[in-house]
């Protein structure tokens, strides 16, 4: 029998720090009214990253069979992509 450590931090915690210290981070973005075609892709990336997270880690994604798995990293790169020439062609 194996002793398990208490200390030791699951992976959907990181994640969920991850994900909290992400939307802080676009949070005060927006507070401190930063504006631009850069901040707007960086905010546009992290979004989608973000997404990507929640599919694999808590939508339990990354251990489906790669068909179902690219569903929600096009579904999320689609409309991110379109968001992102939306932006560049009106800069």
């Amino acid at each position: 029998m194996s002793v398990k450590s208490e200390s030791m931090i699951r992976p959907c915690t990181w994640i969920y720090l991850l994900l909290m210290l992400l939307t802080l981070f676009t949070w005060l973005v927006g507070v401190t009214g930063q504006s631009g075609f850069g901040i707007s892709m960086l905010v546009l990336g992290l979004s989608l990253l973000k997404g990507f997270l929640i599919g694999d880690y808590y939508m339990g994604l990354r251990r489906v069979t790669s068909p179902w798995r690219w569903v929600i990293v096009l579904w999320l790169l689609l409309p991110g992509s379109l968001i992102g020439l939306a932006f560049y062609i009106s800069s």
